[in-house]
């Protein structure tokens, strides 16, 4: 039988499985605490066990010292329940309560999605993990002391590797770099998690999805957020591109349709080849919203991409009753060297 876990102050429960560590369980609810390393070294996640009894695989984890057993401090990376618990610890609600983190970066692998995208995947020392919400970004930090950001396309609770979709920019140095020279192991420094372009799990409202180019990527890590939490609301993704090449992870997409009845999927294609034989919609993304949603104050929309897309968006999605607060996104420039960008190169 699972266990139930009470938290102090929030009055947030959520249940627990047998051998499921309590962060575990909590990323799998929703409920965002805070952590780092998940291995036990940093203490980030250290929280006071009010009732109850928790156990650990093996010796005690190294963030423990026994002035914090004396004092009841449990770390919820590592702890499994023996019974039903009470905790007292802070829950996180907004991406600002997320410590920003400095850190090196080891390239996992690298994968050609098109002709023009690649996928990239980070991996963080081994008593490192970088907390974030689904659809934040982090920054990769250059040499000459130049940024360039990019959004995490991974959800929070897969983050063994911070995965990044890269679109190669004509005259970019850095994308240049990751099409032309990156290997494997290659290192890096990156900062985050960045940005207040989250998935707002409070809402009860349908989500519509709205992406351009690689404006997927901060989507794909809120869809997997949402159906990982088991959100059921009805989700609709709309993703423009030029051309049919430009749609990339489709297997992943037909995934998610085949099991996940609240989603649906809708790609657009602004320029079509004859070679495409396409049937499906075409023109602008927004277009084509506004056409199935003619009205919107029911719905929240998130919204990535080009910032022409999304401010175009903003003003055709307001005339169809979308309340500003019912509106999020992130909108990229290419060679943005400041914060605030969901992703871009130059």
């Amino acid at each position: 039988m699972p266990f139930q876990v009470h938290l102090h102050p929030s009055g947030c429960q959520f249940s627990v499985e047998p051998g499921e560590t309590i962060l575990a369980a909590a990323l799998r609810h929703g409920v965002t605490l805070p952590y780092g390393c998940r291995v036990g070294r940093c203490g980030t996640c250290m929280a006071t066990l009010r009732a109850g009894r928790i156990g650990y695989d093996g010796d005690l984890p190294p963030g423990l010292e026994p002035y914090d057993i004396v004092a009841n401090k449990i770390l919820v990376c590592q702890a499994r329940p023996k019974t039903d618990l009470v905790i007292e610890t802070r829950e996180l609600v907004r991406a600002g309560e997320i410590p920003i983190k400095n850190l090196p970066a080891r390239v996992q692998d690298l994968e050609v999605l098109t002709h023009d995208i690649m996928r990239l995947r980070l991996k963080l020392p081994d008593s490192e993990r970088m907390q974030f919400m689904a659809g934040q970004y982090i920054e990769i930090l250059l040499k000459d002391g130049r940024r360039r950001a990019f959004s995490i396309a991974n959800a929070p609770h897969d983050d063994a590797f911070i995965e990044l979709h890269i679109r190669l920019i004509p005259g970019g140095q850095f994308t240049h770099t990751v099409f032309e020279e990156m290997k494997p192991k290659a290192m890096l420094r990156i900062e985050g998690p960045l940005g207040t372009y989250y998935l707002r799990e409070d809402s009860s409202r349908p989500m519509i999805l709205m992406g351009g180019g690689t404006g997927f990527a901060p989507l794909k890590g809120m869809l997997e957020h949402a159906f990982y939490i088991g959100i059921e609301r009805p989700l609709h993704l709309f993703w423009g591109v030029r051309t049919r090449q430009d749609l990339y992870m489709q297997d992943l997409i037909q995934g998610w349709l085949a099991q996940h009845p609240n989603f649906r999927y809708t790609p657009v294609l602004s320029e079509p080849s004859v070679d495409d034989h396409w049937d499906g919609k075409t023109g602008l993304v927004m277009d084509a919203v506004a056409r199935d949603y003619p009205d919107l104050r029911g719905h929240d929309v998130y919204m990535s991409g080009p910032p022409a897309m999304c401010d175009a968006a903003r003003e055709c999605f307001l005339a169809h009753d979308l309340p500003l607060d019912q509106m999020f996104s992130d909108a990229f420039e290419f060679g943005a060297d400041v914060r605030g960008k969901a992703a871009g190169e130059s």
